[in-house]
């Protein structure tokens, strides 16, 4: 067996780099109310997460495990990019390899099927690329380094490999995002969370200018990322990526989907997307101001004024352009 470094080497970055994290020392890590095309990367923050090995499972390699000197050390504290509404995919990272023969999984399970092979004729000869990564809670260790993460690699090979693999001094990559589910792929990212949190994100804006509310505007940005007019700021409630999607872009069947007026509950979506950004409008409907249903709260960014929280009748009047759509995330 090769290494892609030296075993000194390895050890010794097994027994500093961890030693590091603990201390406290982490990886690194317009237009008009219908908004534009963009969508930029979400406002975050970075939160360490700290990776640790469990009971003892079978190789990800093809070739039976050497015990060496390679150590395995503390576990080093993952930082991962995480929300207000939890983690969420990160751009992906690459990595070197050591060794040779590596399998690379169909899920992230050492037990299925292999979809190719890393190293197949000489050590640390590929480069992966992670987009995401799995704690199985099953360990896997090779020539002294243990680990219970499973990455999602893109390239060379599409699948899943052992981060015992990886020539890093880690148990888990870092500052890639950790996401459930064992063996199962990822949903692919959806806006929102619970209808709560996108209330409360939407009420921020009314107090975010120094206690006052964010003022409109078809082709500034707030601090938060996202564009200061109607469809930006229902975005931002959302935790669509910055600086959010246009209002058109908002009925889309991937962010939303078409309800019945009666049937509006908080959090869900009022929609006027014909005509141009100074015609079109959306406002996030609160709750009902009557058993009737004549009326609404609703909170929305309008022109001239900023955010606002107010009672409304859009969609209420006969031939109304306003149309009622729920968020796809809503599971409450």
């Amino acid at each position: 067996m090769t290494h892609s470094i030296s075993r000194n080497r390895r050890t010794l970055l097994r027994k500093v780099l961890p030693a590091i994290a603990a201390a406290g020392i982490g990886a690194t890590g317009l237009v008009g109310c219908s908004g534009g095309d963009g969508t930029a990367g979400h406002d975050t923050d970075k939160a360490a997460k700290a990776g640790k090995v469990a009971e003892k499972g079978a190789t990800s390699r093809d070739t039976s495990a050497k015990s060496s000197d390679r150590g395995g050390g503390a576990a080093l504290k993952l930082k991962t990019t995480t929300g207000e509404f939890g983690t969420k995919a990160a751009a992906t990272a690459d990595f070197p390899t050591w060794g040779t023969r590596w399998v690379v999984h169909q899920t992230a399970d050492t037990s299925s099927p292999s979809v190719g092979m890393l190293n197949k004729t000489a050590p640390g000869q590929d480069r992966i690329t992670a987009d995401f990564q799995v704690d199985t809670g099953k360990k896997v260790c090779e020539d002294g380094a243990c680990s219970t993460y499973m990455a999602h690699i893109t390239g060379p090979v599409n699948g899943f490999v052992s981060v015992v693999a990886v020539d890093i001094p880690q148990d888990s990559l870092p500052g890639v995002p950790v996401q459930n589910g064992g063996g199962e792929p990822p949903r692919p990212p959806q806006p929102g969370g619970s209808r709560a949190e996108a209330l409360q994100r939407a009420a921020t804006w009314l107090t975010a200018d120094n206690g006052g509310r964010v003022p409109y505007s078809q082709a500034k940005v707030w601090k938060d990322g996202y564009r200061q007019d109607c469809s930006g700021y229902v975005s931002m409630a959302l935790g669509l990526q910055a600086p959010g999607t246009n209002t058109v872009g908002l009925t889309g069947s991937s962010i939303t989907k078409p309800i019945a007026v009666n049937d509006l509950r908080p959090g869900d979506l009022l929609i006027d997307a014909s005509g141009n950004n100074n015609t079109r409008h959306v406002v996030m409907f609160e709750k009902w101001n009557d058993a009737a249903h004549t009326s609404y709260t609703s909170y929305e960014q309008r022109g001239d004024f900023g955010t606002d929280h107010a009672t409304r009748r859009y969609g209420l009047e006969p031939g109304s352009e306003y149309k009622p759509y729920r968020p796809l995330k809503f599971t409450d």
